[in-house]
């Protein structure tokens, strides 16, 4: 199973089913400053819900197509990031990802989309990396823009938030570019 040390303090480890009720309690421990921005909350129900999303992420690392994995800070699950999908023929990916509330403003998810590039391009050899993210979600843009990803437009009503349609701003990063951005604490 894919296992990668960000640091000291940060793992990102494949999910596997064992995870499900750990992931599912930091979904629903954060499930109001989450559904903010994500569309699967709502869905997300039961331990069930949850274990049904790791087989799905399962068989996208099984037909290599991605992953996604939990990010264990200190031993404690915090949030999930992944490969939506990779765009093998284009060698490109987007970069999607998730913290739990009590979480957030520890440079975990920096780091952890830091570690996520490097893998992008270190070892799966790919040349753009993508993140999208709402308009008005400001922490989840302050990440691609810490690590030095170019805002390549604004992509209208690209998503359909519960009730409304929101607008992206989309993030790219190409191989040639990446160097990394050290010592973010954001």
């Amino acid at each position: 199973m894919f296992s990668h040390k960000v640091n000291d303090d940060i793992q990102l480890k494949l999910l596997e089913l064992h995870d499900a009720e750990e992931i599912f309690a930091q979904t629903d421990e954060s499930r109001n400053c989450l559904r903010e921005w994500l569309p699967w909350v709502d869905s997300t129900k039961t331990v069930e819900d949850t274990r049904s999303f790791i087989k799905a992420t399962l068989n996208q690392f099984a037909s290599n197509n991605g992953f996604q994995t939990g990010i264990w800070y200190k031993g404690q699950l915090a949030g999930v990031i992944g490969f939506h999908r990779i765009d093998w023929p284009n060698r490109s990916t987007n970069i999607g990802y998730w913290l739990g509330k009590r979480f957030q403003g520890q440079g975990i998810m920096t780091n952890s989309v830091r570690a996520l590039v490097d893998i992008a391009f270190g070892e799966y050899n790919l040349n753009r990396v993508e993140i999208r993210a709402a308009v008005e979600n400001l922490k989840s843009r302050a990440i691609p823009e810490r690590l030095g990803f170019r805002n390549e437009g604004c992509i209208r009503q690209s998503e359909w938030l519960y009730d409304h349609f929101v607008d992206h701003i989309v993030y790219g990063m190409l191989a040639q570019d990446w160097t990394g951005v050290k010592n973010s604490t954001g």
